[in-house]
């Protein structure tokens, strides 16, 4: 009978216990993030790929202005847990609620830009605040 590797074995309440203890802050995070994801049905950033029309969900990491050829424009980085992509609203300086932290919901066609996943002018919906 050969040893059965540890991936392989059964997890145990106790197990994941300890996995959650040993785990850092982050780590806890993109789980989550990666659960909410497939618990909702969406598309993981880590799987979308250049002109693909996606629904993703995730947590907002940065918002900033980022004027494109004279023209203001909101950038914000979508994590998800298993990847980011970034969020260009053309014409915006800011959009209320829009900010680090945050939890939404963006729908529209990826591109890729110097190899990061962009998706311009996205329709979104912003998640409420705290805990669901």
């Amino acid at each position: 009978m050969s040893a059965v590797p540890r991936s392989d074995k059964p997890v145990g309440r106790f197990r994941r216990m300890i996995d959650r203890l040993s785990s850092s802050q982050e780590d806890l995070e993109r789980e989550e993030l990666r659960e909410e994801t497939d618990t909702a049905g969406m598309t993981r950033i880590g799987d979308c790929s250049d002109r693909e029309v996606v629904t993703v969900t995730g947590t907002l990491r940065t918002v900033t202005l980022r004027p494109r050829a004279g023209v203001p424009a909101l950038e914000a980085e979508l994590f998800d847990g298993s990847a980011s992509l970034d969020l260009v609203w053309l014409g915006r300086r800011s959009i209320v609620g829009v900010e680090p932290g945050r939890r939404l919901i963006a729908s529209g066609r990826i591109t890729l830009i110097r190899g990061r996943r962009v998706l311009f002018n996205p329709h979104y919906e912003l998640r409420p605040l705290g805990r669901e």
